[in-house]
């Protein structure tokens, strides 16, 4: 492919327009840790919910769904619609109480909630192992996807990619802090969402798909099917039965973590009131479940049609690396029939993602680097523009290492596959913490050591030929893992009780399992929202639902279906817009 000096000049347009807020804004983010890892606490909810919508949608995330949908069908996303009902979660149960921490990073949660060594040495151990090795591999993931879409449609190698990009995110990442990465969020978000449906447009107009008629005609009815074949239980199991039972509450996933964490709990942190955290939090999972992706499906379906075997791929584009080729490759190869003009802006748009998602994780794995871990444990007392400095010297170096270790990765969805498992069976205790007293520092170390202990059992079995089904191995570490860190939880010391009392009068959880503690502290009339918490998260995850299936079978031309999800959108939506006052009142 090559650009046209039109699409050359959308790219470079696009760019400019991006990055201005960041060079506005670099002064700002220098004045303190607070500013540069936390915007002041000062954001809106429409900014802080349209950044993480922004960091969500990344080069890898088509690519991604395009390799569920051929692989399994559309049914197949469910192993990630399902994270729906942890975001929903979050939403109702978790994001006030982030917000009333009052503090920089999540990872300072440790030393509020638990009490002695073992509270510092997890959160330093996290900040190393999240901030650094966890992110990394994120970030590599998102890299290699970008990768091979520059390999398809600029004839890059995959050297080169890694050199602009990195040079283009360490410019912008280094110097903006949260400011710049939530205002370049926004502007990127449209430019990507543009750039997605005009792909998905003109995959329509190909040949040989015939535009919606011909792709509903040609594409087998079981393949478009929002649900699994219940008929067939080995495909139905693992593709909706266990995310939707198991996996959604017991697997911490960057972006759906159970209760919180990461980038969100960064956003949420940012955010200039508890109402905005919530707020903010419900518009992102909205955007995130129910409007981002069809126009990747669409894509997806069409690539059946043009691109049947990843072989063909191969032979329709000689030039692309034979060991970059896969299923996630027909998305980046369907980009190639778009006319000038829309390619620059595809490629604007997928630039975009790309820094919108590798810029948030650097400045989010940075501050745990740097406040949890150098500053907490290696340099306490240093001025607060050595802080910010040392920021921009990791931020480069997260760079470089990310750069390295998308050398060794295959694919998007490998990627996906392997986080999950590192971070299966600790779900539970990320919920529990929060409304259990008894949950303490040790079992959070036995939760994270058994699930990355079992991760790396099953990744090395599979090495030597025992290839156990995903989802019965998903289960088993849940179950084991589980079971670990709830018996460490009763054998071990229970964190001190001026820590727990102190937790509770900052945070003020609600529900039974403070029960003892709110009466130590005199709380004789506490604030407790659960019932409308519980009545929000249901109505939430049937709106978003919905409203995701709705326009699946508003396209798909299926009348009946249209109208019953219609019917449900607007209930469900009627119930929340009289919840979230009641929800907002005991902020």
């Amino acid at each position: 492919m090559q650009l046209t000096n039109l699409d050359w000049t959308i790219v470079l347009v696009s760019l400019l327009v991006s990055f201005a807020p960041a060079v506005y804004l670099a002064r700002r983010a220098g004045q303190s840790t607070t500013e540069f890892f936390t915007s002041g606490r000062a954001a809106p909810w429409w900014l802080i919910g349209v950044s993480m919508v922004a960091t969500t949608f990344s080069t890898d995330t088509p690519n991604l769904v395009t390799n569920l949908v051929r692989e399994g069908g559309v049914a197949a996303n469910w192993v990630w619609w399902a994270f729906l009902l942890t975001g929903m979660t979050t939403v109702f149960f978790y994001a006030k109480l982030w917000r009333r921490l009052g503090v920089v990073t999540d990872l300072e949660f440790y030393e509020l909630r638990y009490s002695g060594p073992a509270a510092r040495w997890v959160r330093g151990f996290r900040a190393i192992y999240l901030g650094a090795l966890f992110n990394i591999l994120i970030m590599a993931a998102v890299n290699l996807a970008a990768a091979k879409i520059a390999n398809v449609l600029l004839g890059w190698p995959i050297w080169e990619t890694l050199l602009v990009c990195s040079g283009i995110n360490i410019a912008f990442a280094a110097t903006s802090g949260l400011w710049g990465v939530l205002v370049t969020d926004m502007i990127q978000f449209g430019i990507a969402m543009t750039g997605s449906v005009a792909a998905a447009v003109y995959a329509l107009r190909r040949p040989e798909v015939g535009g919606l008629d011909g792709l509903i005609a040609k594409i087998p009815v079981e393949t478009v099917a929002m649900l699994p074949d219940f008929g067939n239980w080995s495909v139905a199991l693992p593709i909706f039965i266990v995310p939707l039972a198991v996996q959604w509450w017991s697997t911490w996933y960057p972006g759906s973590e159970p209760g919180g964490g990461s980038y969100i709990a960064q956003r949420m942190l940012a955010a200039k009131s508890e109402r905005d955290a919530l707020s903010g939090t419900l518009f992102f999972n909205v955007a995130h479940y129910a409007l981002r992706p069809w126009p990747w499906i669409i894509v997806a379906l069409c690539s059946m049609l043009v691109f049947p075997e990843v072989a063909d791929i191969g032979r329709a584009l000689p030039h692309v690396d034979q060991s970059l080729l896969g299923h996630d490759m027909a998305y980046p190869a369907m980009l190639t029939f778009l006319p000038a003009g829309m390619l620059g802006l595809m490629v604007a748009g997928l630039l975009a993602a790309y820094v919108s998602t590798i810029s948030t994780h650097l400045n989010w794995g940075t501050s745990y680097l740097v406040h949890d871990f150098y500053r907490r444990f290696l340099k306490p007392g240093e001025s607060e523009s050595h802080y910010v400095m040392t920021g921009r010297i990791v931020t480069v170096l997260l760079m470089i290492v990310a750069a390295a270790v998308t050398l060794v990765l295959e694919s998007a969805r490998g990627s996906f596959n392997l986080l999950l498992s590192i971070g299966a069976g600790t779900g539970l205790l990320y919920l529990l913490r929060w409304f259990w007293w008894r949950v303490n520092a040790w079992s959070e170390i036995a939760a994270m050591a058994s699930s990355f202990v079992l991760a790396l059992i099953v990744f090395i079995a599979e090495r030597q030929g025992m290839n156990w089904p995903s989802h019965i191995t998903l289960i088993a570490t849940v179950a084991i893992t589980t079971a670990i860190w709830t018996v460490v939880a009763f054998l071990t010391k229970p964190t001190d009780a001026e820590t727990l009392r102190g937790f509770y009068r900052l945070v003020r959880p609600a529900g039974p399992g403070w029960a003892h503690v709110r009466v130590q502290c005199g709380d004789l009339a506490p604030m407790d929202g659960l019932n409308n918490a519980f009545l929000g998260w249901a109505a939430g995850c049937v709106f978003v639902y919905s409203a995701l299936f709705g326009t699946g079978h508003f396209l798909l031309g299926h009348t009946t279906a249209t109208t019953i999800s219609m019917v449900l959108f607007v209930s469900s939506g009627a119930a929340l817009w009289r919840l979230l006052p009641r929800l907002w009142k005991t902020s």
